[in-house]
């Protein structure tokens, strides 16, 4: 074996066995712990980038840690192969989308075995291909019967770039969240499944998800968007007729000010025939809410008053925007600005007088300029109810208009319906048909998969169905269809007779360690969740959430550059064509292109193409070689973080390896002379060392297994590792020490550098199943063992400090420093007098 280390031929030669030997294929087997370990579904974009390679080496990581404790490990992998950018890239490359992904999974695949995870090959799943979306085709049809999938016109977001319809959840701030393009509304037929039924177990229980971050909870928590509103009824004086208006804070009813109808309310309609002026207020504005995607704050002051339910004063009503009309249900609204932020915006606007009816919560009254928002105080200003806390107040008047029975609470959801119809052709098709009737009907099970046509275009077709000529639907699947239910389908991939194998899914599910971005909260993350409770409520899978533990892993960060050409356009460069220069700290001063134009420094930014600043795998690979990526990626920053890439540290980390590597050859040539021994017998030295090794794996068995912080654990095992290779080796004892904890450090180094550990370990054990070699396990009876740095003193005076284990006796302290002859030159011609001694502390020669 070379003694230098050579990490593209031992990287070929462990591959190449694990390809011969199938390691990482699984069965399921009762008799071993499962354990599921999935990354989110890649896109076949065309090639890795370094945010894939750190969510793969992370999952990675992860499962070969999990193989090491003896478990029974899946780790699959496949490919979202469907979608709007194969389409583009087609058109734009005048080929067929699908040669066009299957040309990029060639490639993805290639780099994917290249950096040695540890997949389950034979489960790889391709949702472009028919025997995949067959089954969500079935689902879909069945889904239908229930009723919990629907046909309807309906106003939906529309991108005139894509040319297809969003869903709410892909529409960021007004934008498409594919090509950022300004995105219309637009009336057209839609298939919507009912997310909608499931709002509230979708929202109950995010509680069970223990070990899911608390961002990604309050995301979709907040993107369900559960609203309690109390309905009440109310008496419009001038026409002595009831109406329902809804209040968000009841516990504030005493501060309304205003009430408003919407422009489509009933009553505004009667109104508008008997007053020009409202009439015309409707016909201007009555499309602003929608077209501008916020509340429009202008109104129309009508004649009309309502009664107020407790203390019977009157209250004007206003005509606006700021409500919309929904089966009139929401249309009169109580408006109370001093307690909440757009009520004050309307009655600012339209110079209405807000009312204060909540201290604040030092007891004193709010500043009249402002809008006051709390969650705890006391009420104030409210007749009977004042000095009532915003609970009790709430509960208090709602049950004494209840009581009269003009109040009940009303729950709402921001959540929508999910549309999953998309006008373009590289999906999968809609399994239903039109008849001659047109209606919608169902397409057979025996009739399905309805195949894609092999056209790359969106025309209609006919087929058979009860010997009657139909037409198929043209829309195809919101491809995030196919990414809610892959990790049940790897369960049992090849399994013909059913959706999913359920005695499959049982064992397999739910996924233990589920890794991917956080951008995905409210999209996948969220039908993710809820496809999967349709599945249980068809009895296919088991367990109430497909998931128990998800990591949302940071990006990957790099400097990116720009300059302006002659059309003043913004150019976006590479830094490798980029000559910086730098002040002392290392901060850019200046940069110019090779040209001589002046470029600009954007910051560290996301890794894109678009931004031109991506590092290529390849390149660091060819030069660092896979290992060494893999433990910069895992030692930058916790999974959380984004990395920003530092060219330095990742020669850190190759010089660490490189130095390793030299180390174990020169130190696992030959067997110990001694087998085992007895750590009571070994010296101070050795017996620190042991302690050291044991914190060590202790330690880093807590950050991988538990914190999920793999950057503190490696840097746990470099700073033991620098201890081993410091260790002074003069007795077969400390060799044995050695050799001990460098097999114990290889092993944990495992998990993150596979290729590297393999080959020491095959070399050190002379076995081949090192994949599955046992975590390394931690002696408890010496973890309580801790050092401890003795000052040693003369005369009071600080001199030397000695390093002891805890609780050391004063009687072996005193033996261990007069043997080692550490103060003798201290006490030429002196004699020791007293000696004053604290455990663990200090030791106090007090010489005369």
């Amino acid at each position: 074996m070379n003694i230098t280390y050579q990490a593209k031929k031992i990287e070929k030669y462990v591959q190449k066995y694990w390809k011969e030997k199938k390691t990482f294929k699984v069965y399921e087997n009762p008799e071993k712990i499962k354990y599921y370990c999935l990354v989110m579904l890649p896109y076949p974009s065309g090639s890795l980038h370094m945010g894939h390679i750190r969510n793969y080496t992370i999952g990675d990581v992860i499962s070969r840690y999990q193989r090491m404790l003896g478990k029974n490990v899946l780790h699959p992998i496949g490919w979202d192969a469907f979608g709007l950018p194969a389409e583009i890239a087609a058109i734009k490359n005048n080929t067929h989308p699908m040669e066009w992904t299957y040309k990029n999974i060639k490639s993805m695949k290639k780099q994917l075995k290249k950096m040695g995870f540890s997949y389950d090959w034979d489960r790889e799943l391709t949702t472009c291909k028919p025997d995949y979306y067959k089954w969500e085709q079935w689902f879909f049809t069945e889904i239908v019967k229930k009723k919990l999938a629907y046909k309807k016109i309906d106003l939906v977001n529309w991108c005139p770039t894509d040319k297809t319809v969003l869903a709410n959840e892909q529409v960021i701030d007004g934008l498409c969240w594919r090509c950022q393009t300004r995105v219309i509304k637009k009336n057209i037929p839609q298939w919507f499944i009912k997310i909608t039924k499931y709002a509230e177990e979708l929202l109950k229980d995010l509680k069970n998800l223990k070990f899911w971050p608390e961002k990604v909870k309050n995301m979709q928590k907040n993107w369900i968007g559960k609203t309690i509103n109390i309905e009440i009824k109310l008496k419009v004086k001038n026409l002595n007729t009831i109406f329902t208006a809804y209040i968000k804070n009841l516990e504030c009813i005493m501060g309304a000010t205003f009430i408003i109808m919407s422009t489509e309310h009933k009553l505004t309609k009667f109104l508008s025939k008997v007053d020009s002026s409202i009439k015309n207020f409707i016909n201007d504005n009555k499309n602003f809410f929608d077209k501008e995607n916020f509340f429009f704050m202008k109104g129309k002051k009508t004649n009309l008053t309502a009664i107020h339910p407790i203390n019977k004063k009157k209250i004007p009503i206003w005509i606006s925007n700021y409500v919309k009309n929904k089966n009139n249900k929401k249309s009169f609204y109580i408006g109370i600005p001093a307690h909440n932020k757009k009520d004050w915006t309307f009655s600012k606007f339209n110079q209405i007088k807000p009312k204060f009816v909540l201290l604040n919560l030092n007891g004193c009254k709010p500043n009249f300029g402002n809008v006051s928002i709390l969650k705890k105080g006391y009420l104030f200003n409210s007749n009977k109810f004042t000095g009532l806390s915003i609970k009790k107040g709430f509960n208090i008047i709602f049950n004494f208009l209840k009581n009269q029975k003009i109040a009940k609470k009303l729950i709402s959801y921001k959540l929508k319906d999910w549309g999953i119809s998309r006008q373009r052709y590289w999906g999968t098709p809609i399994p239903i048909a039109i008849t001659k009737e047109n209606k919608n009907i169902c397409i057979p099970k025996e009739l399905l998969p309805l195949i894609l046509p092999k056209k790359n275009s969106i025309s209609s077709r006919s087929i058979i169905i009860n010997k009657k000529k139909n037409v198929c639907e043209t829309d195809t699947f919101d491809t995030f269809i196919e990414s809610s239910w892959y990790y049940a389908r790897y369960t049992c991939p090849k399994f013909k007779q059913e959706m999913i194998n359920f005695d499959a899914a049982k064992y397999w599910l739910p996924v233990d360690q589920y890794v991917g971005g956080i951008e995905h909260a409210t999209m996948h993350l969220l039908y993710f969740r809820f496809y999967h409770k349709m599945l249980r409520d068809f009895k296919l899978v088991p367990y109430n959430e497909p998931v128990i533990r998800l990591l949302c892993q940071g990006m990957v960060l790099s400097d990116a550059f720009y300059f302006f050409n002659e059309k003043k356009e913004k150019i976006w460069i590479s830094p490798n064509e980029i000559n910086i220069s730098r002040d002392k700290k290392g901060k850019i001063i200046q940069a110019y292109t090779k040209n001589k134009i002046k470029a600009f420094h954007a910051g560290m930014i996301k890794m894109s193409k678009s931004k031109n600043n991506g590092i290529d795998p390849e390149s660091v690979i060819k030069n660092y070689g896979v290992d060494t990526l893999r433990l910069f990626i895992m030692f930058s920053a916790p999974p959380e973080i984004s990395i920003e890439w530092n060219p330095s540290s990742i020669k850190g980390m190759s010089r660490f390896i490189h130095k390793l590597w030299k180390f174990c050859l020169k130190n696992i040539k030959n067997k110990d002379s001694i087998k085992k021994i007895k750590v009571q017998n070994l010296n101070f030295c050795q017996q620190s060392f042991y302690i050291s090794l044991n914190q060590t794996i202790k330690k880093v068995t807590e950050n991988i297994d538990e914190r999920q912080t793999f950057n503190n654990a490696i840097a746990a095992i470099i700073k033991f590792t620098k201890k081993i290779i410091n260790f002074p080796i003069k007795e077969p004892e400390d060799k044995y020490l050695v050799r001990f904890a460098l097999i114990n450090i290889i092993k944990m180094l495992y998990p993150f550098i596979p290729h590297f550990s393999f080959v020491i370990l095959e070399r050190i054990t002379s076995r081949k199943k090192i994949d599955f070699v046992k975590w390394p396990t931690f002696d408890k009876n010496f973890l309580e063992k801790t050092i401890f740095q003795i000052v040693i003193q003369i005369n009071g005076k600080k001199k030397k400090t000695l390093n002891f284990l805890k609780n050391e006796s004063k009687k072996n302290v005193i033996s261990k420093i007069l043997k080692k002859n550490i103060i003798e030159n201290f006490l030429k011609e002196k004699k020791i007098k007293k000696i004053f001694f604290i455990p663990n502390k200090i030791i106090n020669f007090v010489v005369k």
